[in-house]
């Protein structure tokens, strides 16, 4: 009789792990929903709106300028995903009201924002995104973002009677164009590699399927949190 060590019977239930977190098995976790992703255009903010349309939401995207709108539209929308665009500067009124006006024309509502901007009372649910970025030279940018850890709190407290859930993700260092400057010099990335549990730089599309997840159905219990999506380093939050 063949017998099959540990190691073998661990393998069948490796893969299947495997499959799920892949999204091999994944349904549709956001079918019928709405999310409104500013600033989606490049970097996490895109790799968030493609992970949310693909586990079934509609997706509008947004950002200051129209040719990047155009070009991330065009971009998901060839990918097979239910996306449409709008030009929205969170900073200005206007843009925001278009921007929710669009969102409500399609769906009559709003399931999802995910935004560092405020939030109006009728979201299902609301992320703020804030980078864990530690140095001395970013004082103003960090207090800014930090902000925002206090703002999940109070805003978790405030919306909770509406229904709306508020959750924060604090990516570490991401690869993206914004974070360049530190990890294009290759010596200098090499010694962030090494502060990191996991050796390695992140990618935005390690922080997309948290977001997707905390504005699921799966985390409906969840509200008030920050999670922090940075490869094991030391956590100051």
């Amino acid at each position: 009789m063949h017998k099959t060590g540990l190691l073998g019977l661990c393998v069948p239930a490796w893969n299947s792990v495997r499959m799920a977190s892949s999204g091999m098995t994944r349904r549709d976790p956001l079918a019928n929903k709405v999310a409104l992703v500013t600033a989606s255009t490049d970097g996490i903010g895109f790799a968030i709106a493609r992970r949310l349309a693909q586990d079934g939401a509609h997706v509008v995207v947004s950002s200051r300028k129209q040719q990047n709108v155009d070009q991330a539209v065009a971009t998901l929308q060839g990918e097979g995903l239910s996306v449409t665009g709008t030009v929205c500067h969170v900073g200005k009124a206007e843009d925001r009201e278009r921007l929710v006006a669009m969102a409500v024309k399609l769906h009559g509502g709003i399931d999802i924002l995910v935004s560092n901007a405020a939030v109006n009372p009728f979201f299902g649910s609301l992320m703020d995104i804030t980078e864990e970025v530690w140095d001395k030279g970013f004082t103003p940018y960090n207090v800014s973002k930090t902000a925002l850890l206090g703002l999940t709190k109070n805003l978790a407290i405030e919306l909770a009677p509406r229904n709306v859930r508020v959750n924060c993700l604090a990516p570490g260092l991401i690869k993206t164009s914004f974070s360049r400057m530190l990890w294009m010099d290759k010596e200098k990335e090499e010694r962030m590699k090494q502060t990191l549990q996991i050796r390695r730089l992140g990618e935005p599309e390690d922080c997309a399927g948290i977001v997707s997840f905390l504005c699921s159905e799966d985390a409906s219990y969840i509200t008030g949190e920050t999670v922090v999506v940075g490869g094991g380093t030391p956590s100051r939050l």
